[in-house]
Order: structure tokens, then sequence, then C-alpha cells
């Protein structure tokens, strides 16, 4: 199997490309700069070069406020550029993974969201991503698309990063806790993709860590892990006005992920643990490397 892995310099990208190297697979991860995604022609001519059997595709605009100014670039990378990859999938005969977003959901209720369950996205980047969705399930057969939420990773900016940071200069923070969903530690999803497309269980999946929180819940946690002393105190969204109407409800089923026979995810609590052995061994290695 030859894979191409779009978003290199992303979170999942990153993990994505390890993941698939760790199982001696052969392996391209790609950035936007040499497989760009508005350019359908540059595209064509790496694929005809490389040839993948499989694409997973985790690359995309993900500035989701601002998405709500600038609704034409974000449509032309998350739905445009996805439909040309789509197509591109199927003229090469290569079986496509694409990563969405809970964003495609009304974000309301209690429930978690079935797979099928009615589409309404609220801001620019869900409706872009649920274009991306219809486009690859029109175009192609052989796909899996699989929704995420509240991603953190070695390879980037998130949450846990900037709580951390965040937790170095005060003894307080005030974190919202009207919004419920699940971490997705990126290590932890790039081994479920591995597996996903060695699979034709072809279809739209859900997959988070284990378990719900909110992100006031989410802070106390990764502080407590950290052994950082620091009050979270819940706050409701209001107190925090985004550009980006973000959803309240961000829980997702993992039915459809049990009755293909693929194995969940780690529970969210465990995934902290091992990302922040992740980033003390990363600082260990910067260290080591600016000793020479």
């Amino acid at each position: 199997m030859r894979v191409l892995v779009t978003g290199v310099t992303g979170q999942l990208g990153h993990d994505c490309v390890i993941e698939l190297q760790d199982r001696d697979m052969e392996v391209r991860g790609v950035s936007s700069k040499e497989f760009p995604l508005t350019d359908a022609g540059a595209m064509r001519r790496y694929m005809e070069a490389y040839r993948p059997t499989a694409v997973i595709h985790c690359a995309a605009y993900t500035a989701v406020d601002r998405a709500e100014d600038d609704k034409e670039t974000c449509m032309a990378v998350n739905a445009e550029g996805t439909a040309a990859l789509a197509r591109l999938c199927r003229d090469f005969h290569a079986k496509m993974v694409y990563i969405s977003t809970d964003y495609v959901f009304p974000g309301n209720g209690t429930e978690p969201y079935e797979v099928d369950a009615p589409k309404d996205p609220k801001n620019v980047y869900g409706q872009s991503k649920l274009a991306g969705e219809e486009a690859v399930q029109q175009i192609l057969k052989r796909y899996f698309i699989v929704r995420i939420s509240w991603v953190f990773g070695i390879n980037g900016k998130n949450f846990v990063r900037t709580m951390l940071k965040l937790g170095q200069t005060h003894k307080a923070l005030t974190v919202v806790d009207d919004q419920i969903g699940s971490p997705t530690y990126t290590r932890d999803l790039a081994v479920l993709l591995a597996d996903m497309i060695q699979t034709e269980k072809y279809g739209v999946y859900h997959a988070t860590n284990e378990g719900f929180c909110s992100w006031a819940e989410f802070a106390a946690e990764i502080f407590r892990q950290a052994g950082m002393d620091i009050k979270v105190t819940p706050v409701p969204s209001s107190a925090y006005p985004t550009r980006a109407v973000r959803p309240h409800n961000s829980r997702m089923s993992k039915k459809s992920l049990r009755e293909a026979g693929f194995l969940l995810l780690p529970r969210w609590q465990d995934a902290i643990g091992r990302y922040l052995i992740e980033l003390e061994s990363l600082k260990e290695q910067e260290e080591m490397a600016a000793q020479g």
C-alpha cells in the first residue's frame, strides 16, 4: 500500500505519517506548498507521479473565526479542494479518508450525535467541511469520512499547550463549561486511521477519545496531571464571545466504529497523560539539540 497524507505540517498529518512509517508502510506526507488544494492541476501532477493507493486527507482551512470573514478561501480549500481531490482518488483508484468535524451538526441538545443525524452547521467552517463530506460521498464509493473534535497533538498549537502556557503565569483561569465534547489525541487517531485504510469497511465514522467533558473539565484535568496548582473557574460561553458560533453539544456516538469492529480510542484522561509525556520528551530533545 502506498499512502499519501495531506496536511503533513499539521497535528494529525504529522502523526499519521509517523504511524504509517512505524508500520513500515510506504507513505509520503505533503504540505500545501507541494500539494495545493486550490490547484487541481498541481494535485493531478503529484498524483500521477506518486500514484497512491490510499489518501488520508488531513489538510484543511481550520481558522474557524477568520473563516467568517474569509468564506471564499475557506470554501475553496475545504469544499472545492476536497472535491477535486476526491475526483483524483476516483481517477487513480485510491481509497480516501476525509477528516471532518463535529461542527457539521447544529450543536444543540445533550445526546451524542449519530453519524446520520441531521446536519446544520452554524458557522462557515462547519459549512465548508459538510460540503467536503457531500462531495466525497457523491464522487467516491471507496471512502471513509471520519469526524473528530477538540484536537491536540505534538506538531502544533492546541488547547493543552495553551493551558500549560497560561498556567505558568496565572494561578487562576476562567474556562467555558457549557460546551461539551470529546478531546482527540492525534497519536491515537493516527492508529485508527492506519488500521482503517487497510480494510474495505467504508462509510462515515466518529473518532475521538472516549468520554465527554467541558472545556473547563478538560483544563482542570490537564493541570491535575501536570501537577500544576491552578484554579479553574467555569464560565458560560457568553463570557468569551467569538466571531464564529461554537456548538454547545459536540458529543458524538461511536456506534459506527463499534459495529465495524474498530477499536475505540482510549479515554481522554489517559490521552492527556501520554501527551504530557510526549511533550516532555520533545522538550528534552530540543534542549539536547540546543546544547549541540
